[in-house]
């Protein structure tokens, strides 16, 4: 398969879920991939199905949560993949917990990966696109972001704040050519669900599928370099979950 265009993305937390499935709706569209995860193995086996497809893509495994090192890290690999044109900073943790109940140690953690390490992806790559005059950036927060649900606080505030940053981010960088844009989905039937920090019952087969979120915001990346939607709400029919 051939193309007239290659634009080249960054995604981050790529190995499964949102990430997977927009690393591969790229890829059908054309769209080389630089593929950041902690999971190595993980990450090969997205990189194989994305190659599949006839683009570029090449798998950089690196641990958000060790925020220190995410700026310079994101930065090299923009460097050595090429210059990124479009950045998806979709990796985070779901976490649940009452805040009085919630401890100072967790707290800085869903901090730090769900909106800190965003931060440092974005200032990873804003240089070479100012350079460029030309770059988007989406983030993917969640509803979570403008809605106060009970015993979901950590990671309510982490989302709210990162729709707070892509907010002032959109308004700082419009001049430079670069497009912000903030995707919040409902519920979304991924792994979150099972992992240790996330202890919550909800009727998954009524969640938003990945592949449902990863069509949004390959549209959204995909609008001419004159729009941009710069907040979307993206809902199950089922309404919020």
């Amino acid at each position: 398969m051939t193309f007239a265009t290659h634009k080249r993305a960054l995604i981050t937390g790529a190995s499964s879920g949102i990430g997977k499935a927009t690393a591969l709706a790229f890829a059908e569209a054309g769209i080389h991939l630089a593929l950041v995860s902690r999971s190595a193995s993980k990450l090969e086996a997205v990189v194989a199905q994305a190659q599949a497809l006839g683009v570029e893509a090449k798998a950089y495994p690196l641990d958000l949560a060790e925020v220190g090192q995410v700026k310079d890290r994101i930065a090299a690999i923009a460097t050595e993949f090429g210059p990124i044109d479009i950045l998806v900073n979709n990796a985070g943790i779901g976490y649940t917990g009452m805040l009085m109940e919630t401890s100072l140690a967790d707290w800085q953690s869903v901090l730090d990966i769900n909106l800190t390490s965003v931060f440092q992806c974005i200032q990873g790559v804003i240089p070479s696109m100012r350079d460029r005059a030309s770059g988007t950036i989406i983030n993917v927060a969640s509803i979570a972001a403008q809605n106060a649900f009970p015993n979901w606080g950590a990671y309510s505030v982490s989302k709210a704040g990162l729709l707070m940053l892509s907010k002032i981010l959109a308004t700082e960088e419009r001049s430079h050519g670069i497009r912000t844009i903030c995707i919040s989905p409902g519920s979304v039937n991924t792994p979150i669900w099972d992992t240790d920090t996330v202890q919550a019952d909800f009727n998954r087969n009524a969640m938003l599928t990945p592949e449902v979120v990863a069509q949004t915001i390959l549209h959204a990346a995909q609008l001419p370099a004159s729009a941009v939607v710069e907040e979307l709400t993206l809902l199950s029919n089922a309404g919020v979950l």
